[in-house]
C-alpha cells in the first residue's frame, strides 16, 4: 500500500445567517407575561383585565337589563306621580331600592366566577390516567371511568370527564355551553349569561327573589293605580290607557313561581340539576335514596347554602402563566476560528515532489467547507488522493 499525505481539517464554523433585527415592540409583547384568562381553554369572556368573566353565548344579558330597566323607568314615569299625590311619597323609595338591589345582584351573578374547576395538566392526566388503566381488567373491557366515595354512609359515584381530565368531585358536572367543570352545577341561566354554581349561586337566588319583590311591588302599585282611576268615574279603559304596566301580570307569575322553586331547592339543599335529574328523589334508575348533603334542617340548609363563606376562585384568572422553561439543548455545531491548515506526514511517505499528478497533495486556494464535529467532538480527517 503506497503511503500517501493526510491533511487534519480543523472544524471550521458554518456561515450563520444574521437574522433581520425585530421591532421592538414585538420583543416588548413576547418578554410581557400573559395572564391566565388570556390562555383559558373554557368557552368564556373576560373583561377588565379578567377581573369580569361571563359566558361566551352572553347576549340575553343586555335583554335581561334592558327589561328590568324600561319596566322600572315606566314605573316611575306613569304610575309614581299619581300614587305620590294621593298616597305616599314612600312608593318612589322603596321601587328604586328594590330596583338597585335586582340590578346589582344581576351583575354580581353574571361577572362572578360560577366555581370553574381548573383542567388537569399533562402530568396530572397521565397519572389519572395510569390508574385508570391499572384498575382495568386484562380482558378487552375497557377501564372503569367511575370512582366510589361515601359521603353520609351513602355511596357517590364520581364520574370521569374527558374534557378536564379528571374525576368530577361530588355534585359537579360539565357545562356543554361554557365548557367547564363547575363545582356545585345548578344550571345554565342564558338570562344572566353565565353558568349558576358554588360561588353565584348565593347572588343568583338573591337576584330573583329581589326581581319577585319588584315585580310584585309594581304590580300592587298598578292595581292600585287603576282602581284609583276607575273609582273617578271615567271607567277601566280610561284607567288602562293611563297605566301601561298592565304586563306586569303576566310576568309576575312566572318570577314568582321561579323564585318558589329555588326556595324549596335551598331549604332542601338541592341543586337544579340534581332535581331534574332525580339523584335523590327515586326519579333515576337508582335506588330511592336520601339527599346525602341534606342536613334535616331547613334552617341549617338554608345558612349553608346562602350564608357559608364564599370559596375562593380555583380558576386564578387573573394569574401569570409560568414561563415555559426551554429544554437545555447542547448544540453539535460549534463556532470555532478558523486557524491555518496543518499536513501532517506518515512516517516514511513520499514528499509531494515525488507523488504522480494525479495523486499529488491538493490544497485549495479557497477556505475549506466547514465539517462539523463528530459525537465524540473530535476532528475528522479526509483522505486528499
Amino acid at each position: 500500500m503506497n503511503n500517501c499525505e493526510y491533511q487534519q481539517i480543523e472544524p471550521l464554523s458554518l456561515p450563520n445567517p444574521t437574522p433581520p433585527p425585530r421591532p421592538a415592540a414585538v420583543e416588548e409583547e413576547e418578554e410581557k407575561a400573559r395572564r391566565k384568562w388570556e390562555v383559558f381553554p373554557g368557552k368564556n369572556r373576560f373583561y377588565c383585565d379578567g377581573r369580569f368573566i361571563v359566558a361566551q353565548q352572553s347576549g340575553v344579558l343586555p335583554l335581561t337589563l334592558g327589561l328590568i330597566l324600561v319596566t322600572t323607568v315606566l314605573f316611575f314615569v306613569f304610575d309614581c306621580p299619581f300614587l305620590v299625590k294621593h298616597l305616599t311619597v314612600f312608593i318612589p323609595a322603596i321601587g328604586g331600592v328594590l330596583f338597585v338591589f335586582a340590578v346589582i345582584s344581576l351583575l354580581q351573578t353574571s361577572f362572578t366566577d360560577p366555581g370553574i374547576l381548573p383542567r388537569a395538566t399533562p402530568d396530572e392526566a397521565a397519572y389519572i390516567e395510569k390508574q385508570i388503566d391499572n384498575s382495568g381488567s386484562s380482558t378487552y373491557q375497557p377501564p372503569p371511568r367511575t370512582k366510589e366515595v361515601v359521603i353520609n354512609q351513602q355511596v357517590v359515584k364520581l364520574k370521569y370527564c374527558f374534557t378536564c381530565k379528571m374525576f368530577r368531585p361530588p355534585r359537579t358536572s360539565h357545562c356543554s355551553l361554557c365548557d367547564n367543570c363547575v363545582e356545585r352545577f345548578d344550571h345554565h341561566c342564558p338570562w344572566v349569561g353565565n353558568c349558576v354554581g358554588k360561588r353565584n349561586y348565593r347572588f343568583f337566588y338573591t337576584f330573583i327573589v329581589s326581581l319577585s319583590f319588584l315585580t310584585a311591588f309594581i304590580f300592587g302599585c298598578v292595581a292600585t293605580h287603576l282602581a284609583l282611576r276607575a273609582q273617578g268615574g271615567r271607567g277601566l279603559i280610561f284607567a288602562l290607557q293611563e297605566s301601561p304596566l298592565v304586563i306586569c301580570f303576566l310576568s309576575v307569575w312566572s318570577i314568582l313561581g321561579l323564585s318558589g322553586f329555588h326556595t324549596y331547592l335551598v331549604a332542601s339543599n338541592l341543586t337544579t340539576n340534581e332535581d331534574i335529574k332525580g339523584s335523590w328523589s327515586g326519579k333515576s334508575e337508582a335506588e330511592d335514596t336520601g339527599n346525602p348533603y341534606s342536613y334535616n334542617n331547613i334552617l341549617t340548609n338554608c345558612c349553608s347554602v346562602l350564608c357559608g363563606p364564599m370559596p375562593p376562585s380555583l380558576i386564578d384568572r387573573r394569574g401569570f402563566v409560568p414561563v415555559e422553561q426551554s429544554s437545555q439543548t447542547v448544540s453539535m455545531e460549534m463556532v470555532l476560528p478558523m486557524p491555518a491548515a496543518k499536513e501532517i506526514k506518515v512516517v516514511g511517505g513520499p514528499t509531494p515532489s515525488q507523488l504522480p499528478p494525479s495523486r499529488a497533495l491538493q490544497v485549495p486556494s479557497s477556505p475549506l467547507p466547514a465539517t462539523p464535529l463528530s459525537l465524540t467532538g473530535r476532528p475528522q480527517f479526509s483522505c486528499l488522493f
